[in-house]
């Protein structure tokens, strides 16, 4: 019987269980995020990296092929010109490993919901 998978406590648990070259996305994604939210707290929501101001701010998290970020339906709506080339569904898209990961664009993204989480708060 296969040991079940015990959830990481932090972001930095996280990203450890990777190979080299996903744990180097997933922080960079980390950082473009945090340096597009500077405000934004961090944790572990859903099984996947988090990132909370005045509620869920943005996901992402590594899966076999991909890269999931999850910023919201909104999110996915207002850029949906720029993500068309990707696989995306309501509130989510998967950026391929094989590809080059659109770090401008993923900060673009989180400042849009910085914006729209700060509008909300008021």
């Amino acid at each position: 019987m296969k040991k079940a998978r015990v959830p990481a406590g932090n972001i930095d648990q996280y990203i450890a269980r990777f190979p080299p070259d996903v744990q180097a996305v997933l922080a960079k994604v980390r950082l473009t995020i945090r340096q597009a939210a500077p405000t934004a707290q961090e944790k572990v929501a859903y099984g996947i990296p988090t990132f909370i101001l005045n509620g869920n701010l943005v996901h992402f998290g590594a899966f076999q092929k991909h890269l999931g970020f999850y910023p919201t339906s909104s999110g996915i709506a207002k850029f949906q010109p720029e993500l068309s080339a990707y696989k995306s569904a309501r509130g989510s898209v998967q950026f391929p490993f094989d590809k080059l990961i659109p770090y401008p664009l993923i900060a673009r993204i989180v400042k849009f919901r910085v914006r729209e989480s700060l509008k909300k708060a008021r």
